[in-house]
């Protein structure tokens, strides 16, 4: 049967593109294949992605990597490791030349074709692409990898000017008219623009707080626009927030659970970023994110009701103030994580509807927002 036109084209080789990331990968390869030649063992070296690796200085607003690396050599002991981490350099490499993207769970279905290289489980090629995405100074989704997870709900006073991928045309994405529902951040920000007239942006722990304030437009009544984070946020949604804030010059306030978790994880990432993350925190943190609540003297001041901290909350909060740069640097944040610490308790956002379900609407936000001079920072 001869060929029709449609199929010769679908089996025609992708387009290879030329790209910094792609030559970073080569130069690299090179460098471990000269080694080889000259009979000398190659090697990789890396930044340490940890707390003990980083600085902060306020100035900056986000946690810097300090110059501790670690070296991966090729020997008996790390060749399989080794393997795999110029397998996934490879597979980059193929992803942004010819423009095409994997989430991090398909890179590891990817590597079962990888012979004794492959991955016994998902988190050890996880690994591996934060190794190679540590290597090159470069985030994963310029690496050509993607996360599973979406970046967050937006709502209220905002456009987000998007653009059509087929025609390059220009798409305005009115975020008041979702009804109950919400525009959802994609997984690439960066050629995302702005038109707003908010006063600033509430970003939100938890999905059911963000649901009941778009339920009631809150985002009418205080002007404002508001971001579901969904627990720890994504880098998409970070950069997002981070990208609308600076365009448009507005200050974020973060209204997350009060406990260790939503002030040390969610808040202290969205603000500063991470160890693990610390070649990146610079684009992917909100250094202008200061902290509504809920916070330890909300608890008292609101009669909250509250859950006993369990043993993992109580060495969360004693690890951050013993190792955490962010909270070392802020006397407040130590008053606050010991108050906590003392008092033995946590509170949730929902703790509010003891006093009506609609109170932190009419009542906790309006006047917390009335004063962010007090605002945690």
């Amino acid at each position: 049967m001869p060929k029709t036109k449609k199929s010769a084209d679908r089996k025609k080789p992708p387009r290879i593109r030329e790209t910094p990331v792609a030559g970073k990968i080569v130069s690299e390869a090179k460098n471990v294949e000269e080694k080889i030649s000259k009979g000398k063992k190659p090697s990789l070296r890396f930044p340490i992605r940890s707390l003990r690796n980083v600085s902060y200085q306020s100035q900056k607003g986000f946690f810097e990597i300090r110059g501790r690396t670690k070296e991966r050599t090729l020997t008996v002991n790390t060749v399989k490791t080794f393997a795999q981490t110029l397998r996934m350099m490879a597979l980059s490499k193929e992803l942004v030349e010819t423009d095409d993207i994997a989430t991090k769970r398909e890179a590891y279905y990817v590597s079962k074709n990888w012979g004794d290289a492959r991955f016994s489980e998902q988190p050890e090629s996880d690994t591996v692409i934060e190794d190679v995405e540590a290597l090159f100074r470069v985030n994963r989704e310029q690496l050509g990898f993607i996360p599973e997870e979406k970046g967050g709900d937006v709502a209220g006073e905002l456009v987000v000017v998007d653009r059509d991928a087929e025609t390059g045309e220009s798409l305005r994405i009115d975020c008041r008219k979702f009804g109950s529902g919400a525009y959802s951040i994609p997984i690439s920000v960066e050629h995302l623009g702005f038109e707003t007239k908010a006063e600033f942006v509430l970003v939100i722990e938890t999905a059911g707080m963000f649901q009941r304030l778009v339920k009631h437009n809150y985002w009418k009544r205080g002007n404002c626009i508001l971001v579901s984070m969904g627990g720890v946020p994504t880098r998409a949604c970070r950069r997002f927030i981070r990208r609308l804030a600076d365009t448009k010059k507005l200050p974020v306030y973060v209204f997350v659970d009060g406990d260790p978790y939503g002030i040390t994880n969610i808040y202290r990432t969205l603000k500063v970023g991470s160890g693990n993350a610390a070649h990146l925190n610079e684009f992917f943190c909100v250094p202008q994110a200061r902290f509504l609540g809920i916070t330890p003297q909300d608890i008292v001041d609101y009669k909250l009701p509250t859950h006993p901290l369990k043993d993992v909350d109580v060495k969360r909060a004693k690890d951050a103030l013993k190792n955490d740069p962010f909270v070392l640097h802020h006397k407040a944040w130590q008053r606050a994580i010991q108050q906590l610490v003392q008092m033995g308790v946590r509170a949730e956002q929902q703790a509010l509807a003891k006093h009506g379900l609609n109170y932190v609407i009419d009542e906790y936000l309006p006047e917390k927002i009335r004063h962010p001079e007090r605002f945690l920072p």
